[in-house]
Formats: structure tokens, sequence, C-alpha cells
């Protein structure tokens, strides 16, 4: 046998004994466990899958054992995802930090930063949120007004950002902030910055939504102070880091959807409670838009697999991860339309006993499901960078095309 093929069933039998069973699927609503220092679990089994996989150090797997991390080969965190997907187990904790500034980090931060930053990390002890939108900067990120002054030893932050996920339950933030003013050119002149949510001057307001969640804020910085020794990469060198960053998200929002809402819905069993005979014109054109939206969704599933492997084997898949990201949050909002049809007037529901747990969370998720073509870059901004990042598509002519 291999060294591969030993470590593959070495792999499998761990996981076997040690997955809970009940973990075993995709989550509902409410039903993953964020990593940071108020951790909570619903039940027993998330602890106990949360404890077992951190002490293995298999919270980054792929990362070095230095900082944290497994370990792990390429080829050998290929066979832990495989492993973990064949028995359909949950993350044991969801993590900003490690899906998007980690790998940055790991790329650019300074030794002690990596000491200092990703451990924690590694240990499900530091929650993490974004701050780089801002209420005239979201999609035209290079607009950012947020300062970080020059202080001495430290900088002062001021200003604030928007739709930040999470960020009245987070421990720390990576945030773009403006440090140079001088120059004409708005990307030049930005730098990145990690902060303490809890430091004097920083406040979180959550923002109402549609669907009666409340997962967006507002964050407001008064005077923070922040040490320089949390400034990441070159001093007004951010814009690398922030495209670079992004990069990590698409690719984190294109894999989001595998074990969380909204695709924990089946999609042809719940159309086969509201069609049951599907012998009318209208429930056969609703059968037929189902089987090619499930038909979508596997082989978007095939292609995120494919995507993975090639991260692991340490090639570019920037340009997979902004085509995946659109597609996952378009394929999900169309999910959802296509099952409101199907529902009929059963979808209106928004609380009370005459609608089912199932509906009411259908209804909602449907709402949920247009958020996603917004968050991590609108469908719209997606499209451009597909066209001029990923197919290096010209500009379009001044005045339009003639």
């Amino acid at each position: 046998m291999s060294a591969i093929e030993t470590f593959r069933a070495e792999t499998r039998a761990w996981l076997e004994a040690n997955c809970p069973e009940s973990l075993r699927g995709a989550a509902a609503s409410g039903e993953l466990v964020w990593g940071g220092s108020q951790v909570e679990f619903a039940n027993e089994d998330q602890r106990l899958w949360f404890e077992r996989m951190r002490d293995r150090n298999w919270f980054c797997p792929d990362w070095p054992a230095a900082y944290g991390g497994g370990g792990l080969s390429p080829e050998e965190d290929a066979v832990l995802q495989q492993e973990l997907k064949r028995l359909k187990c949950r993350p044991p904790q969801i993590n900003l930090g490690i899906w998007m500034l980690g790998p940055v980090l790991l790329e650019f931060g300074t030794e002690e930063q990596k000491q200092r930053l990703l451990t924690p990390m590694t240990r499900g002890e530091v929650r993490w949120c974004q701050g780089f939108s801002e209420p005239n900067a979201g999609s035209d990120l290079a607009n950012i007004r947020t300062t970080a002054v020059d202080a001495g030893d430290h900088y002062v932050v001021n200003g604030s950002k928007i739709w930040t996920s999470y960020g009245d339950k987070s421990d720390w933030m990576y945030a773009l902030v403006r440090t140079d003013n001088s120059s004409a050119k708005k990307q030049e002149g930005i730098s990145l910055l990690v902060l303490d949510m809890h430091a004097e001057g920083v406040e979180a307001r959550p923002i109402d939504l549609i669907s009666g969640k409340s997962s967006f804020c507002e964050v407001f910085f008064d005077n923070v102070k922040v040490s320089k020794d949390n400034l990441i990469g070159p001093l007004n060198g951010g814009w690398t880091l922030a495209k670079r960053l992004l990069q990590h998200e698409r690719s984190a929002m294109s894999k989001f959807g595998e074990f969380s809402l909204p695709t924990h819905f089946d999609l042809m069993t719940i159309l086969g409670d509201y069609l049951p005979d599907a012998d009318t014109p209208s429930d056969i054109a609703l059968r037929a838009r189902a089987q090619a939206c499930a038909l979508d969704e596997h082989a978007y599933n095939l292609t995120v697999q494919r995507m993975g492997q090639q991260a692991r084997a340490r090639q570019d898949v920037s340009g997979i991860a902004a085509i995946m990201k659109l597609v996952h949050s378009e394929q999900e909002k169309q999910k959802f339309e296509l099952l409101v049809d199907a529902m009929g007037h059963r979808a209106l529901g928004w609380d009370g006993d005459e609608f089912s747990e199932q509906e009411l969370a259908i209804s909602k998720a449907w709402l949920m499901s247009y958020t996603q073509t917004i968050a991590g870059g609108s469908s719209e901004v997606q499209l451009n960078v597909i066209a001029k990042r990923v197919l290096d598509l010209p500009d379009a002519p001044k005045g339009g095309a003639k």
C-alpha cells in the first residue's frame, strides 16, 4: 500500500469514528458553528466535532504546522476533503479569517503577524469580519473614505463600513483604510489593517433585512487607535492585497452552498410535494425547469470539486472562482424562484401555524437568495470582472458600439 493509500485509510477510519452521525449532511439555517471567543454550540455533537477537528489541527489542514495548521501536503489535503465529502461531514467551524485573511497573511504577513494572527484562527478562538464596503464605496471599492492617520506608534482610524457580515459578533476585522490622500489615482494610498472590534471607539449596528434576519451591520470608527504592527503588507499597498483577498472571498462564496443554506433544500423532493402528478402544461413546464436547475446544480458541484483540486495543487483558480461566485448566486435565486412558483400561495407565509416550518423557511430563503447576488460582489460587477480579468475582453468604445 502506498503512503497516500495508507493516509486515506487512516483518515477514513478517523472520520468514521469521530464525526457524529448527526453532523453528516447539509445544515439548515442556524446549525453551523462560527468560531470565535464567544463560540456557541447548539448541542454536544457540535462541541465534540469542533474540539476533535481542532485538536487534530484540521481546521486548516494544509496550513503549515508552525502556525497551527495540519501540515498536510496538497495530495493529503485532497484526500481529506474527499473523505469529508464522502461522509457529508459538516465543517466543524465557519471562520471568514481562515477563508479570506489567512491565505493573504501566509503570503504577505510578517513572521510575527503569522504567529500572532494565524494560530488563533486554527484554534477557532477568533471570529473575523470584513471591513471593505462603505456607504459611498461598495462596488467602487477604490473610493473608500475611512482614514487611518499616522500618530507615531499607532494609527487613528475614523470613518464607517457597511454590509459588514456579523460585525456585531466578531472579535477582529480586516479593513481597507485610506492612509494617503495625495495621489490622484484612487487605488493608491489604501492600506490593509486588522483591528480589534472591542477597541474603544468601535460600534457595530445591525441592519434589518427583508428576510427578518440581520447578519449585516454598519460599523463606525471614532478615533480608534490601531497599533502599527497591525498593518498587513506595505503602507499604501493595500489594493494589491485587497484584490488577492477578494479572490479568496469569491472562492468562499462559491462553495458556501455545499453545506449550508440555501442548498440544503432538495429541489426535486420539495417539488414533488406540490406537483405530485404534473399533468397540466404549467406543471410540466415547472418540472422541466426543475430538471434543468438540478442539472445545473450538479454541474456546479462537480466544478467546485475540480476547483478545489486545482487550488490544493497550487494552481491559479481566481478566474474560476469569479465565475463560480456569479453562477452559484444566480442559480440559487433561480432555484428559489422555481420553488415559489411551484408552492403558489403556500410560499406567501411569514409566520403562523397555517404554514409548515419548511414553507416559512423557503419563503425567507427566497428573499435571502437575492442578497447573495450582491454579497461578495454584485452579479453586475462580477460580469465586468469576468469580462476584463478572466476573458481579457477590451473595454467598450466610448459612445457605445458603432
